[in-house]
């Protein structure tokens, strides 16, 4: 194979937060390959602070894909050409070698096209986007360990996967931000982190039971609740909190994304749902519980201490096309109790 001689590698995972946390750990696989290649990341602005502090990364290259938008919707034709260009040029000008597309849609595989790399290695897509690579991987079928098909990416790479371990790097600025929190709050005996939010109502518990099972993980395990989430999720974080009686402390749209992850990081236990916060405490190694409804990316998550609460449907996963009318049984079907017993069976079993 060609890659045994590449000295500038690209890896392109463009979005979202979870993928990129599951894909990490192909940073740390390739560096170990290759020590003295320059390895580059690309990624959409909202993920880029996921890969800012790694240390197997010479580089992380942003596309401006909001800042493009919003050129179009002002049809500003002339300076959105201008800036592709230019984009594409200093591209261009890195000379890759070798390109892995980890995310197998259009946009990641024009891209990797555009990179000039002669290289193009990606997993198969169903938008096409297989034309433009010069070699194609499909993913595994029914392996439900957590990030399978970027372990199962490395593997066909010749990468070693014995240690295919995810990773989030943080500062010592995030990491104190985190302490200082912690102080502030009264924390410093435990806490747990919940993870409500995420990018469709469909992959959302009920949020009445949130403060539920915050006032019965402060009274059963003496852990009081630390809620996490971005700026949008601020409406939905209010709703929940006027069900309150003083056993979550809302951080929501308070921290940055590394800063999030440094109190995931310091916490006893996680809580959430299918969203790029729940899937760092898997990688932290925090005992965390995983709700899952209309998507399923994962039942295996390679630790003792993480579990996946899913309740499979005649129509599940129903992913982005949900039939129930809104009535989102996947996910009511889960219980308070539910997730307190399976709290129980992690921290004392």
């Amino acid at each position: 194979m060609s890659t045994s001689t590449a000295h500038a590698i690209l890896i392109i995972r463009l979005s979202a937060i979870g993928d990129i946390v599951m894909a990490s750990p192909l940073a740390r696989a390739l560096r170990a390959r290759y020590p003295d290649a320059h390895i580059a990341w690309m990624v959409q602005p909202e993920a880029k602070a996921l890969l800012e502090a790694n240390p197997d990364l010479d580089e992380v290259i942003v596309w401006p894909r909001n800042e493009w938008k919003r050129l179009w919707r002002e049809r500003r034709w002339r300076v959105l050409v201008r800036e592709t260009r230019e984009f594409v040029r200093r591209l261009r000008c890195r000379r890759f070698d070798l390109v892995i597309d980890a995310q197998g849609l259009m946009k990641s595989g024009i891209w990797a096209w555009l990179s000039g790399a002669k290289e193009r290695i990606g997993l198969r897509s169903k938008e096409g986007s297989q034309r433009l690579m010069t070699r194609v991987i499909h993913k595994p079928a029914d392996d439900k360990r957590i990030g399978s098909e970027y372990l199962h990416l490395a593997g066909e790479l010749g990468l070693d996967t014995q240690n295919f371990e995810m990773q989030v790097a943080l500062t010592p600025e995030d990491e104190a931000f985190a302490a200082e929190r912690v102080r502030a709050e009264g924390l410093e005996h435990g806490y747990a982190v919940i993870c409500p939010f995420t990018t469709r109502p469909q992959k959302h518990w009920v949020e009445e039971r949130w403060p539920q099972l915050a006032a019965r993980l402060h009274r059963e395990f003496g852990l009081r609740a630390v809620m996490l989430g971005g700026p949008g999720d601020a409406p939905a974080a209010q709703r929940i909190m006027q069900g309150e009686t003083g056993n979550i402390v809302n951080l929501t749209a308070t921290t940055t994304l590394r800063q999030a992850a440094a109190l995931i990081r310091g916490s006893s236990l996680l809580v959430g749902v299918d969203t790029g916060l729940t899937h760092m405490g898997i990688a932290f190694h925090v005992p965390t519980v995983v709700l899952f409804g209309s998507t399923c990316p994962y039942t295996d998550t390679r630790r003792d201490n993480a579990v996946v609460i899913y309740h499979q449907l005649d129509c599940s996963p129903c992913k982005r096309n949900p039939t129930c009318g809104g009535g989102y049984t996947c996910m009511t079907s889960i219980s308070v109790d539910e997730v307190v017993a399976t709290v129980q069976r992690l921290l004392h079993p």
